[in-house]
């Protein structure tokens, strides 16, 4: 039997109070900041320049357009659920009250991929710009401690990533506003320096650099031409991934059915301005060609500004932008895991709350030595495109999920309603199935063995405690309550 779980009882859940609960703290600016905190990362210095140098030229903004809209598709169907079903759990409680415990057990495994493997690869590469700033101050960390054992002879951790992923899970235990409060100086600081970047380069723009603004197509697709703006959007679009984020925090946020949608669509909108705007000055200052390979080209295109003091500022930004994308994922897999547990599909532990400052502290700690174990001692290179596909996966199911609902429970209180249903949501399918597509076999096949283990574990012991599958309840749809005349 595929039990669901009815909206009433989710809904009734998110309104408990007191010990035992999360706190809500968080308000539309900080949902919003959290939505940019999650997105804006190194995506934004590194990303650009590869989908220019090697897809779209000068277009590289309009690959970044095209990547927006197909995460809008997406983004406007998370609205809907987030303030319908204001409930920790993201895609893992939506998908539970429209498809069922098993595969709301297998998104829930699936984000794993995005948020614990995610902070761990993001972690890694926090680790080399922080060496990065070191040596512009003259110092260097022994090479043992900086990689992991596979990459250096005799051993190693990289000790930077370790201690990063767990100051940011201390912080999450002390509290979720505290988090935020941290996670909104870091917005801050990165979303500063990147208005610097286009106010300051905007001048030295060089029209020469953006003609043609779509490079004529070299025969191969893929290769500029209007093949080339879709594939850089399929590379861009990953430096969107970190939106759905916000949906963990519905519990969280003091009026979740109108600060959801603004912390979810809001942020997308942001960064969306500042990514065009970015890639628009950085082709500019320099021919989009010397991007070719190089790993920072937006320091190198700021180069020819003069302002050499920025380069210190954009290693900074990096390390703001790298380390609140570790905290809303290290947040965001702890609410999923929180959820899951109190669904009685994880042991109890996880859905523990500490009793001063009401965090689920217990998953806060498993999750702190989990990431770190990755980070710290595996290369996690490999490791992009797994999350990648999980992120996907995720989408996709959020997207059917609205149009399973939108038959089985027309009725039901949308504070927010995903407009032009079907289109928005198959529109979104379509997207991230194409862009799952175009990912290496190799993802498929580490999917495949994750998704393995998860209903290995599901079927042992998630079947068996589920507090749902135990109650004896007759699942079926709940009519909502009828207005009284």
């Amino acid at each position: 039997m595929n039990l669901k779980k009815p909206i009433d009882v989710l809904i009734a859940e998110s309104a408990e109070s007191g010990e035992g609960t999360l706190k809500r703290t968080l308000s539309s600016t900080s949902l919003v900041a959290l939505g940019i905190g999650a997105i804006i990362g190194a995506g934004l210095f590194s990303l650009t320049g590869i989908a220019a140098a090697d897809h779209a030229g000068p277009a590289v903004t309009l690959s970044f357009v095209l990547a927006a809209v197909g995460c809008a598709f997406a983004g406007l169907c998370y609205a809907e659920f987030a303030s319908m079903i204001p409930v920790a759990g993201s895609a893992y409680t939506y998908s539970y009250a429209t498809m069922g415990e098993f595969m709301a057990w297998v998104i829930g495994w699936d984000l794993v991929l995005e948020y614990a493997l995610g902070a761990a690869t993001v972690g890694v590469s926090w680790s080399g710009y922080f060496n990065k700033l070191l040596h512009e101050f003259g110092l260097e960390m022994p090479l043992y401690l900086t990689k992991s054992f596979a990459e250096v002879d005799g051993g190693g951790i990289n000790l930077p990533a370790v201690v990063i992923v767990s100051l940011l899970s201390l912080m999450l235990i002390r509290g979720t506003k505290e988090s935020a409060s941290l996670n909104n100086i870091l917005v801050i600081v990165k979303v500063a320096v990147v208005i610097i970047f286009i106010a300051l380069g905007w001048k030295f723009i060089n029209p020469a650099n953006h003609t043609p603004y779509i490079p004529a197509n070299t025969g191969v697709k893929g290769e500029f031409g209007i093949s080339g703006i879709a594939a850089g959007a399929a590379l861009v679009f990953f430096a969107f991934i970190g939106f759905d984020a916000v949906s963990t925090a519905a519990q969280e946020a003091k009026n979740p059915q109108k600060g959801m949608p603004i912390g979810i669509l809001g942020s997308l909108v942001v960064c969306t301005i500042l990514y065009v705007l970015f890639a628009h000055v950085m082709t500019g200052l320099v021919p989009y060609t010397v991007f070719k390979g190089d790993a920072s080209p937006a320091a190198t295109a700021f180069k020819v500004t003069g302002y050499g003091w920025l380069q210190m500022g954009l290693i900074i930004a990096i390390l703001a932008g790298y380390t609140s994308v570790i905290l809303v994922m290290l947040m965001g897999q702890s609410r999923v895991f929180y959820t899951m547990s109190k669904d009685g599909l994880l042991p109890k532990f996880f859905s523990n709350i500490h009793s001063k400052y009401r965090t689920p502290f217990k998953t806060n700690i498993f999750f702190m030595l989990f990431v770190s174990i990755f980070a710290g001692f595996v290369p996690v290179t490999d490791l992009g495109h797994m999350v990648s596909i999980g992120t996907l996966f995720a989408f996709s199911l959020v997207c059917i999920g609205v149009m399973l609902l939108r038959k089985t429970d027309p009725d039901r209180p949308r504070p927010f309603k995903t407009p032009f249903v079907p289109f928005v949501p198959i529109m979104g399918i379509i997207v991230c199935v194409y862009l799952m597509s175009s990912l290496p076999i190799e993802a498929w096949i580490r999917l495949a063995i994750w998704m393995a283990l998860g209903v290995a574990i599901y079927f042992f012991y998630g079947k068996k405690n589920s507090v749902l599958g135990n109650s004896g309840r007759v699942v079926k749809p709940v009519d909502p309550p009828k207005p009284e005349l």
